[in-house]
């Protein structure tokens, strides 16, 4: 009997419309007046600018790293191959053990907020909110379960949508006949000062959270058809093309409604689209809104189930979610486990709470521990040995460590807290986990 192996059958296209449909979900569409509120001003542009920023230095460095290591699992590999024999399967475990929390947190985070801009439409009660948003869970997990090749196929389908909801406003501002008027009073009152620089670094906590998934492909690696190639290109096609149209988005609702308003609204969007269109254009928005959150939680559950997978076959996880399905060829435990304890949280937290908690818990080993573990990589192993190479190396690494440690700070000492704490909590569970592993070897001696 023939082992049973993922199958590389993801292409460029569908590689870009599974990191962009994970990247959009809700975010941008209940973050954006929070964002807005956070800076006080037109300035608030900006944060939408750092977080573009962010995301295309950091996505050199997952390129780097998934064009040379294109195989499921992403950053557990990364971090694994970074540290070397000593370090790196204590760093990649770290990140295993943290996904087993954020994965379902981020899946949650998109339910949640899908639950919230359901309210446009329909007046909920707190427990039929809890209901929505459990019920999207368990939706994805239904259409997950299947074969790659028909999940890249969905996962265009769903893009699609995102293309025509951003399209609809953006159109929507140039419309009006006022689209350039925010650009061109972006700076009226800026002063770059400490009081700028702090407002920008906690309303940059809520952009990059919207510019999250860019790197869901990695995750994918060993399922995508030219993964030397495929893999960055998807990457940066898919953060520009993000960038530009959450920038337009920004200034297309700007050049219509008021800053007061776009600051203390709900459902800002669909208060745009009745403002140009009306009510039942607003509510055919809603539901386009809708369609791009379920997209989100269905691209990011699709990326986070290979990661525990990935552990479990190098024998670093709990065996059982090494498992592939038998026919349908994808690890179907891990799907199942994530999907389970995302669900749970769906109904347990707050969306505010859970983006701040996401980066927390993330960046120190994610982001920031993998740009210097390549780093250590390229002194170990030279620039030759990688299948793509980063202009200026090693700069952007060096800006992506800085800045996400920037923004690591803005969430708050609370959340910061919080993060390390599951950091040392996973670093007592590894070396137990080791101690017991080496009491068994010495007993079968």
């Amino acid at each position: 009997m023939s082992e049973i192996k993922l199958d590389r059958r993801i292409s460029l296209l569908q590689g870009t419309a599974i990191n962009m449909t994970d990247m959009v979900g809700i975010g941008p569409f209940v973050v954006l007046s929070v964002v807005a509120e956070i800076m006080d001003g037109p300035w608030f542009l900006y944060a939408w600018i750092a977080g573009a920023i962010l995301s295309f230095i950091d996505g050199m460095v997952w390129s780097q790293l998934g064009a040379t290591y294109p195989l499921a699992g992403g950053s557990y590999n990364f971090l694994k191959e970074g540290y070397g024999p000593k370090y790196g399967k204590l760093m990649s475990f770290l990140f295993v053990w943290q996904t087993m929390i954020q994965a379902p947190l981020v899946i949650a985070s998109a339910a949640i907020g899908f639950a919230q801009y359901t309210c446009y439409l329909f007046d909920l009660t707190a427990i039929e909110k809890k209901f929505v948003s459990g019920s999207v869970v368990i939706l994805i997990v239904i259409l997950l379960y299947r074969k790659i090749e028909a999940i890249g196929k969905i996962s265009v389908l769903l893009w699609m949508g995102v293309l025509v909801t951003m399209g609809w406003i953006i159109c929507g501002g140039l419309w009006q006949g006022h689209f350039l008027e925010p650009v061109l009073h972006m700076n009226d009152g800026l002063q770059i000062n400490s009081i700028f620089a702090a407002s920008l670094g906690f309303a940059s906590v809520k952009t990059v959270y919207s510019y999250l998934g860019y790197y869901n492909v990695c995750h994918l690696g060993g399922e995508i058809v030219n993964p030397q190639k495929n893999i960055p290109r998807s990457m940066f096609i898919s953060i520009i093309g993000i960038a530009l149209l959450y920038l337009l988005m920004n200034i297309s609702i700007a050049s219509v409604l008021p800053l007061q308003q776009i600051q203390h609204s709900q459902f800002i969007v669909s208060e745009f689209i009745q403002k140009i269109a009306g009510n039942s254009a607003a509510k055919v928005a809603t539901v386009l809104i809708l369609w791009v959150a379920f997209a989100s939680v269905f691209s990011a559950t699709l990326g986070y189930s290979r990661i525990p997978y990935a552990a479990a076959t190098d024998g670093s996880f709990f065996s059982v979610f090494a498992k592939l399905h038998p026919t349908k060829h994808f690890p179907y435990v891990s799907l199942l486990v994530l999907g389970s304890v995302a669900f749970v949280f769906s109904l347990l937290f707050k969306l505010k709470d859970v983006i701040d908690a996401i980066l927390a818990m993330r960046i120190v080993i994610q982001f920031i521990g993998q740009a210097i573990g390549l780093l250590l990589l390229v002194k170990r192993k030279g620039k030759q040995h990688f299948a793509w190479k980063m202009p200026f190396y090693p700069i952007p690494a060096l800006l992506a460590i800085g800045i996400w440690t920037f923004i690591f700070c803005s969430t708050g000492y609370k959340m910061m807290l919080g993060g390390l704490t599951v950091i040392c909590a996973g670093i007592i569970v590894y070396f137990i986990k080791q101690y017991r592993t080496s009491l068994q070897q010495h007993e079968h001696k």
